[in-house]
């Protein structure tokens, strides 16, 4: 015979496991530091200067 298995036990952990996922989601997402945030920021924003920069135009090409 199987063992006894209290589904509301199964389904309270499985809940716990599902919400621990998306905490880590959100941890990833929202858990950075301000100054972190606006460096990153800073340097996305100057390497598409930069990019920008050494872009041809249609005028330029011929």
């Amino acid at each position: 015979m199987g063992d006894v298995v209290n589904l509301n036990k199964r389904r309270k952990r499985a809940k716990r496991e599902r919400m621990a996922t998306i905490a880590d989601a959100n941890r990833a997402r929202f858990g950075r530091p301000k100054a972190e945030r606006d460096l990153i920021e800073q340097r996305v924003m100057r390497e598409k200067r930069l990019l920008d920069q050494h872009r041809i135009d249609a005028e330029d090409a011929s």
